[in-house]
C-alpha cells in the first residue's frame, strides 16, 4: 500500500537489531505535551548528552529541536539519530509527522512500558516530564520500542471515519439510555418494554404523559405516533401502549419534562442521521482499497467488520506472522505459568489490543457459525466431544474470531476472495491428525 512506509519498516527492524550498545546512534527521548515538549539526548551506552531541552509545540520549536540534534551529532561524531515519543492523546502527532517528513526515524514507546521502566531505573522514581523523556530514551536504547506507522491519506481517512463512528455510537447509546432510564422510567414505565421501534420514540416526543394518551381516541393516537402505513405488528404495539396508558403508574408530567423529551428524541434522531452519513462516507473510503472486496467475501463480514479489519491491518505486509496480527487485536493467548500450578494454567486471550475490533470479529464469528454451512460444519467439528464443557461455545467462537482475523489478513496479502475449500482442507487435516 505504501512504499515509503515499507522502507521505514525495514529501517526500523534494522534499528532494533543494532541499537543495543550502539555508539553511532543519537537517541532523542521526547515527552509530548499540549504546549511544550521535553527532550532528552543520549546514546545507547547510557551516556547523557543533554538532560533537559524544552521546546514549543510549534514550527519554531521543531526547528530548534532539529538544530540542537544536528549540533550534538557533529559535536559527538554521531552518524544516526532516532526520535522516540511516548504517545499522549494527539499532542505528539504534529511533531512525529514533521520529523518523518524531514526524513528522520521516529519510534513509539508504549505507556505501559514507560510506567514499568520508571520503577526499574530508580526504585522510587516519581513521574516527571524531564525524567520521562530520559525514560523514553532508555527504553529505545534497550530496543523496547514500536514502529510508528505513517500510512497514506486514504488509509488515514478510513481510520478517522471509524473512530468518528465509534464516538457517535457511544453518544447515541448515551442519549438512548437517558431516554429510557430518566424519562420513560419516570413518566411512563410501561413503555420501556416496547422501546426501540420508531413509534415508541414518537410516543416519547409527542405524548409521553400517560394521562394525555388515556384521553385520546385510538385513531387519533395512531395518527400521532404512527402515521402512514400500519402493519400488523406495529398496530399491536401501538394498541398495547394505548391501553397501558390508562393504568400507568407514571409521575405527573409538566411542561419542562415534555420539552426535555422533545429535545432528547430530536437529538437521538439527528445523531442517527449523522451516523448514517458517516457510514456512507466510510464505505466510499473503503471501496478505494481492493482488499475491502476480499474482506466482504468472508462469511460474517459485513461493511462494518470489514472496515474495522481494513483500518486495523492497513498494509498486511507490515506483519510477518499471524501471531503479530492476533496481538494487534488482543486475541493472543497468555497465562500465568509460574509456580506449582504452571502445568495446569489455562491460557486466556490477552485483551491488550483493539477492543472494538475484537467485538466486531466475535459478531462475525457468531453469524458465520449460525448462517454459513461451511463454518457451521467447521464449528460443529470443533465442538465434537466437548459440548458439555462450561462456556465451550463462547470459547470456540472466540477462537473462530481469531481464525477469521488470520483469514482476513491472508486474503489481504494474497489479494484473493474467500474460498471454503481451505477451511474444509484444514478441518480434514485436523481430523486425520486426531485419528
Amino acid at each position: 500500500m505504501n512504499c515509503v512506509n515499507d522502507i521505514r519498516l525495514e529501517q526500523f527492524l534494522q534499528l532494533k537489531k543494532e541499537i543495543r550498545g550502539s555508539e553511532k546512534h543519537l537517541i532523542v527521548g521526547i515527552d509530548a505535551a499540549k504546549e511544550k515538549h521535553n527532550a532528552f539526548f543520549g546514546i545507547a551506552r547510557g551516556k547523557t548528552l543533554v538532560k533537559n531541552l524544552v521546546f514549543n509545540n510549534a514550527l519554531e520549536g521543531f526547528q530548534k529541536l532539529l538544530a540542537d540534534v544536528e549540533r550534538i551529532k557533529v559535536q559527538y561524531s554521531l552518524t544516526s539519530v532516532v526520535f522516540g515519543i511516548e504517545p499522549t492523546a494527539n499532542y505528539h502527532k504534529p511533531l512525529a509527522e514533521h520529523l518523518i517528513k524531514c526524513g528522520h526515524m521516529v519510534v513509539l514507546v508504549g505507556g505501559v512500558a514507560v510506567k514499568n521502566n520508571r520503577q526499574l531505573l530508580d526504585g522510587r522514581w516519581d513521574k516527571h516530564d524531564i525524567k520521562d523523556a530520559a525514560n523514553v530514551a532508555d527504553l529505545i536504547a534497550q530496543g523496547k520500542c514500536l514502529f510508528y506507522e505513517y500510512p497514506l491519506m486514504t488509509l488515514r481517512n478510513v481510520r478517522i471515519l471509524i473512530a468518528l463512528k465509534r464516538r457517535l455510537k457511544r453518544r447515541e447509546h448515551g442519549i438512548s439510555v437517558c431516554i429510557r432510564n430518566h424519562l420513560i422510567a419516570q413518566y411512563f414505565p410501561e413503555l420501556d418494554q416496547h422501546y426501540g421501534p420508531a413509534e415508541t420514540l414518537a410516543v416519547v416526543r409527542e405524548c409521553l404523559d400517560p394521562s394525555e394518551i388515556a384521553g385520546m381516541e385510538y385513531d387519533a393516537f395512531c395518527r400521532t405516533v404512527a402515521p402512514g402505513k400500519m402493519t400488523l405488528a406495529k398496530g399491536r404495539r401501538v394498541g398495547t401502549i394505548w391501553r397501558a396508558a390508562v393504568d400507568s403508574i407514571g409521575c405527573t408530567m409538566g411542561e419542562a419534562a415534555s420539552f426535555e423529551a422533545q429535545v432528547m428524541v430530536d437529538s437521538l434522531k439527528q445523531i442517527r442521521q449523522t451516523i448514517k452519513a458517516v457510514e456512507d462516507k466510510l464505505e466510499d473510503a473503503c471501496l478505494k482499497f481492493p482488499e475491502y472486496t476480499y474482506l466482504l467475501s468472508i462469511p460474517g463480514f459485513g461493511p462494518d467488520v470489514s472496515s474495522k479489519v481494513l483500518g486495523a491491518i492497513g498494509d498486511p505486509h507490515r506483519f510477518t506472522s499471524a501471531k503479530q496480527v492476533l496481538k494487534m487485536a488482543g486475541l493472543d493467548l497468555c497465562a500465568d505459568r509460574s509456580g506449582k500450578k504452571s502445568n495446569s494454567a489455562i491460557p486466556v486471550i490477552s485483551k491488550q489490543g483493539k477492543a472494538d475490533l475484537r467485538y466486531g470479529l466475535y459478531q462475525a464469528a457468531f453469524i458465520a457459525s449460525l448462517k454459513n454451512k461451511d463454518f457451521i460444519a467447521y464449528f460443529t467439528n470443533k465442538l465434537r466431544g466437548r459440548a458439555k464443557e462450561k462456556g465451550i461455545i463462547t470459547k470456540m467462537r472466540v477462537k473462530l474470531a481469531a481464525k477469521l482475523l488470520v483469514i482476513a489478513w491472508t486474503l489481504m496479502k494474497k489479494k484473493e476472495c474467500f474460498d471454503p475449500k481451505y477451511l474444509k482442507q484444514e478441518d480434514q487435516d485436523a481430523q486425520e491428525k486426531a485419528a
